[in-house]
């Protein structure tokens, strides 16, 4: 196991095995997200992308909220000064952020331990797989500040919800509890706030154990498929398929189901 911290440490980096967790640490604040808690998530992110000892990332949160968006009052210092836009802040802090998780061919899980509100919120939604406490809950008070939801919201939010639903959310900030968002298919798992840890756990080992390839191109494969045709798709599989195909750990999958044993997969 090694870990290191960020800036004060208001990220913690921990790898043990083939995880890397990420934990926003500034419980004071409901970890209100500053530019280095989000050039250090980049950074990692990036590093783990390239790291084939690295197998999935966890982003995960200290204490009673998992993250309250942007740090505002730091935004507001921010704010006078004469250069500064929303539309930089997003395109240069957060966008990139977002694009990184939702892009790298790695599995990213999101373990949410309470609210999870404005950027906070599309952080989680940008993860490939959610576990959320049972005190769990997303809200979206954008437009009671004057603005639109960002950081990818308004791509998560009607795919999730449907456009009524995720109009009523963004409009009212009514928050989504835990339940809602497990039966509106938005997290995969809801459980008792002390399993949160036990069961994101279970989640990442399957996956570290997973063969790497076959894990990120079907990522891909998925993700593509938002944006693509049925025929379109069913060749980009083909395409896929005959890459893996070649690989040593098709031939480990294979070769342990008929011999009845675990694969141990390579990435090769």
């Amino acid at each position: 196991m090694s870990s290191t911290k960020t800036e004060a440490a208001e990220l913690l980096v921990r790898q043990e095995g083939g995880a890397l967790t990420l934990t926003l640490n500034r419980p004071e604040v409901l970890n209100a997200l500053t530019l280095p808690m989000m050039s250090g998530m980049l950074e990692q992110l990036k590093k783990a992308e390239k790291d084939r000892a690295i197998r999935c990332v966890v982003i995960a949160a200290s204490g009673r909220a998992f993250c309250a968006g942007a740090d505002l009052a730091d935004l507001r210092k921010r704010q006078s000064e004469a250069a500064f836009s929303l539309g930089d802040e997003l395109r240069l802090r957060f966008n990139p952020l977002i694009d990184q998780i939702r892009r790298m061919e790695k599995p990213v899980v999101g373990a949410v331990n309470g609210i999870a509100a404005g950027a906070g919120a599309s952080l989680i939604l940008s993860t490939d797989i959610k576990v959320c406490s049972e005190k769990a809950s997303f809200v979206n008070a954008f437009v009671k500040v004057g603005l639109v939801p960002d950081s990818g919201m308004t791509y998560f939010l009607p795919r999730h919800l449907g456009l009524s639903l995720a109009l009523e959310h963004a409009w009212t900030a009514k928050p989504i509890t835990a339940e809602l968002a497990l039966r509106s298919g938005w997290v995969n798992r809801v459980v008792p706030a002390s399993a949160l840890e036990s069961e994101t756990g279970q989640i990442v080992s399957e996956l570290c154990q997973a063969p790497p390839r076959a894990v990120a191109l079907t990522k891909r494969a998925l993700n593509r498929s938002l944006e693509s045709g049925f025929e379109e798709q069913m060749d980009y599989e083909a395409r896929l398929q005959e890459i893996l195909g070649r690989t040593k750990d098709h031939q480990e999958g294979v070769s342990a189901f008929l011999e009845k044993r675990v694969p141990k997969f390579t990435g090769d």
